[in-house]
C-alpha cells in the first residue's frame, strides 16, 4: 500500500496537506483562480452635483467631462482609475470653494443684519 501522511500546511495552518508516498512526483496539479481588479471609482453623482448645484471656476464641469465612464467601458482600468482621482481632487476643490462662499455669504448677511 502506500504510505499516506499529514503534515501542517505553512500557508493554511488550519488545514493539514496529505503526503502520498510511493508516487510518481510527475504528475502535478493546477488550479487556475481568476482574479478581477476592483473597478475604479469614477465619482459621477459627485460630479453631476457639483457641476448642477455649485460649479466654482467650471470645477463641477471638468470634474463631470473627467469622470465619464468611456474609460471603463473601453477596460482601460489604469486611464479610468487617473481619470476617477483627477474627478475626485476636482470635486473636493469645487465642494471647499462652494462652502467657503456660502460660509461668508452667511456671515455677510448676519452681521448686516446685526448693525442697525
Amino acid at each position: 500500500g502506500q504510505d499516506c501522511r499529514y503534515r501542517q500546511s505553512k500557508e493554511f495552518p488550519s488545514q493539514g496537506v496529505r503526503i502520498l508516498r510511493d508516487r510518481p512526483s510527475s504528475v502535478v496539479q493546477h488550479t487556475t483562480v481568476n482574479i478581477y481588479p476592483e473597478m475604479p471609482k469614477d465619482h459621477f453623482i459627485w460630479s453631476l452635483c457639483c457641476f448642477l448645484y455649485s460649479n466654482p471656476f467650471c470645477l463641477g464641469l471638468a470634474a463631470l467631462i473627467h469622470s465619464a465612464r468611456d474609460r471603463k467601458v473601453m477596460g482601460d482600468i489604469e486611464g479610468a482609475r487617473g481619470h476617477g482621482m483627477i474627478a475626485r481632487i476636482l470635486n473636493i476643490m469645487s465642494t471647499v470653494i462652494f462652502c467657503v462662499f456660502v460660509s461668508l455669504i452667511i456671515i455677510v448677511f448676519n452681521v448686516h443684519h446685526i448693525k442697525p
